[in-house]
């Protein structure tokens, strides 16, 4: 039998699987690494801590599943998107990696829309706006702000793609995370050279664009000794995290939506066509499936939020203070006495693009304790994941089925909200693995065991639960809801006003 890795290169981690033909995890193992914010609203890396864990991870993982290195086939890779990672011309990195939730380049955006002839002409181009998180902000900061890096840089990577070179020896990306830079002519699945030009950046900058599924290379002697390997071992094009975690749950046709809540919280829905919002409010991305495309709604600081409040205010709880907030959380009665948060810690993107957004606390009262503060913040999430339903459903595409997972789907009371504010069942499935199982799925179809990922994941992927919504507390989020919307609006000036005062 033929065994396959997949490895996801996280914000907060590095976590790898092996799995078998049949889709059966064997073995799994992560490893942690540090995030700078050296100053406010900056957010790095170091992509020599991504190597590091990469190695030790699948390492840990042959050990652990006690298999042959010459039965492991085939790798898979998924990492967040749209860090930029710098190279000079002896593959060196310059600098630290800015990470897909580095606020910075606001200037930098309005530069490239400028340069594209206006925000219509952009979207027309890559299909999106020009957001913070995104790639091409990044590259034209380093031009801006750190002239003598830019004039080193030979090429510029993704994380995951930055692993993929100290493997392979090769340049290579795929469709779905290349869509990220905000340089892909997502309907035709390449560099976008009209905005490439118009932008003066060089298509060399740049790696060969892949579909995930594709073969990008082998393992060289130096990686495959490394990591206890064979040098027969393919490493395929694999996937950006939240396509990788949408082939990880299934979402791999038409009317199936996937919920994530991790550090980000992501609604990411399959489209068989290019659909694009023409406010630019959803990405529309190439998906990890040849071929086919994909809408999503990122909120930039999901978990983290309630990580935020965990770590920062709740340190007398003890290592199990997340089950001690759910507890309470739970006894809390909905929509939490009239509290609201705006979980914008980190500046937002769906669907306020708004990197002066700041988080907040509306309607505390004396009689407001930990747990109305807790649930307080998981409704606001999920209040802040529902802007983006309820866009996909206006531009009328089919959502018959919500799949749940990320941190948020192992907490009951975090999937009851889903469902009660979504206003459908919440459905988990059998692999939890999300992103590492999907690229997992991926490496299994370049070698060959599948004919194609939507053959993969219907052998391989099966319901699990379903949590039904509650009417009552449906009706009663329904009608919080509008109030949270407006909320933003009220505040978006004050927002403004203190980024200035900031600065």
């Amino acid at each position: 039998m033929s065994y396959f890795l997949g490895v996801d290169i996280g914000t907060s981690g590095t976590k790898t699987i092996l799995i078998n033909e049949r889709g059966k995890i064997l073995a799994e193992a992560s490893a942690s690494y540090k995030l700078y914010h050296p100053k406010p609203l900056w957010s790095e890396q170091n992509p020599d801590d991504w190597w590091k864990a990469t190695v030790k991870t699948i390492r840990e993982v042959v050990k652990k599943s006690g298999k042959a290195k010459e039965s492991i086939k085939a790798i898979g890779l998924s990492g967040q998107m749209h860090g930029s990672v710098f190279l000079d011309k002896d593959d060196q990195v310059i600098r630290p990696a800015l990470l897909w939730n580095d606020q910075r380049t606001a200037d930098e955006c309005d530069e490239i829309e400028s340069r594209a002839g206006g925000r219509r002409n952009l979207i027309k181009m890559v299909a999106n706006p020009a957001l913070t998180g995104f790639t091409a902000p990044k590259i034209l900061w380093l031009r801006n702000h750190e002239p003598r890096n830019f004039s080193k840089v030979r090429k510029v990577l993704l994380p995951k793609d930055d692993v993929r070179r100290r493997l392979t020896g090769e340049f290579a990306t795929d469709v779905s995370d290349a869509s990220g830079m905000l340089l892909l002519d997502v309907k035709k699945r390449k560099w976008s050279r009209s905005l490439l030009n118009k932008l003066e950046l060089d298509e060399s900058l740049f790696a060969q664009v892949y579909e995930s599924e594709d073969v990008t290379g082998t393992l060289t002697k130096k990686a495959a000794k490394t990591l206890g390997l064979t040098t027969d071992c393919v490493v395929v094009g694999g996937a950006g995290d939240c396509a990788a975690n949408a082939v990880g749950t299934g979402v791999v046709k038409s009317g199936v939506l996937s919920t994530s809540i991790g550090t980000s919280g992501v609604m990411f829905v399959h489209s068989d066509e290019v659909q694009v919002d023409p406010l630019g409010r959803l990405h529309t991305f190439c998906h990890a499936v040849r071929g086919k495309w994909h809408m999503m709604g990122v909120n930039l600081c999901a978990g983290g939020s309630l990580q935020w409040f965990a770590e920062n205010l709740c340190q007398d709880l003890g290592p199990k203070v997340y089950d001690t907030l759910n507890r309470e959380a739970a006894k809390a009665s909905p929509g939490s006495d009239g509290l609201y948060f705006l979980p914008y810690l980190a500046g937002e993107r769906t669907p306020h693009a708004d990197p002066d957004a700041r988080g907040c606390f509306v309607g505390l009262t004396l009689a407001h304790q930990r747990g109305q503060v807790a649930r307080a913040i998981m409704e606001g999430v999920t209040y802040s994941m529902r802007d983006s339903l309820e866009i996909i459903q206006s531009m009328n595409v089919p959502v018959k089925q919500v799949r749940v997972s990320g941190g948020g789907s192992k907490s009951k009371l975090w999937r009851q909200l889903q469902a009660d504010v979504f206003g459908t069942k919440a459905v988990t499935i059998n692999a939890e693995q999300g992103p590492a199982y999907g690229v997992a799925l991926l490496a299994a179809v370049g070698a060959g065991a599948y004919k194609n990922i939507q053959q993969a994941c219907a052998a391989t992927i099966r319901e699990t639960s379903s949590t039904p919504v509650d009417r009552k507390t449906k009706r009663l989020y329904d009608a919080r809801f509008p109030v949270y919307q407006d909320l933003y609006q009220s505040l978006k000036g004050n927002f403004k006003a203190i980024s200035v005062v900031e600065a």
